[in-house]
């Protein structure tokens, strides 16, 4: 087995909201009994078929004493255009799934999880060296356990630009024109923009795809 090394599990987890696949609960204890979590790396925008497959191969060939549950955390935003809203779901953790499982006690994959899993579509290597994936730290569970879970309210609105910044606007009648963020509304998806006209500044409220980063600093 030839697992590439990696020195910790992929980005910062960041406590934003999202919502879980229904596939399986993440709910329960933070280690299943004899159990660990383990990172493995998927091929993107694979990670929820690779779940699927992973959750019905294990069902089937009985080694749920051995293969616990697998997660792909992932959030839903809402966007706003022409004053129409989207709601959209993203990866929390692209390229990742996180997989509960008992190793063997050499620190080893047992072989018929090692060929279930490896022999599924999409899938790439375990976080860890020579044949011994890395577990995960129990802050590093306890942050992706709660980053699966379902949130109880609304997506809101997720803005990129912030309070300060230089943007251009891309679209409307001030097309071209440069200007600072003054204020964001993100219920809304709407940026206020301090805009230079005819000499004296005005305060202009636009939708978020209509503004883009300026270069100027």
């Amino acid at each position: 087995m030839s697992d590439s090394t990696s020195p910790s599990t992929p980005a910062p987890m960041d406590g934003r909201p999202n919502e879980k696949s229904d596939l399986i609960p993440s709910d329960g204890p933070l280690k299943a009994d004899g159990m660990n979590w383990f990172v493995l790396r998927v091929a993107s925008n694979k990670e929820s078929s690779v779940q699927a497959t992973l959750l019905r191969k294990v069902k089937i060939e009985k080694m749920e004493h051995l293969v616990g549950r697998i997660l792909v955390p992932t959030e839903k935003t809402k966007t706003v255009k022409n004053g129409k809203q989207k709601i959209s779901e993203t990866k929390l953790y692209p390229g990742y799934a996180f997989v509960e499982m008992k190793l063997e006690l050499d620190g080893r994959i047992p072989q018929d999880v090692f060929f279930l899993i490896k022999e599924t579509t999409g899938v790439g290597d375990f976080v860890g060296t020579a044949g011994r994936p890395t577990p995960m730290k129990d802050h590093e569970i306890e942050k992706m356990l709660k980053d699966s879970r379902k949130p109880e309210d609304e997506p809101s609105v997720k803005l990129v630009f912030s309070k300060g910044e230089h943007v251009m606007i891309k679209e409307g009648p001030f097309q071209s024109y440069e200007g600072t963020v003054d204020e964001v509304f993100p219920e809304k998806g709407i940026v206020r923009v301090l805009v230079t006209i005819f000499g004296r500044q005005a305060p202009i409220d636009l939708e978020e795809w209509q503004i883009g980063k300026s270069e100027k600093v």
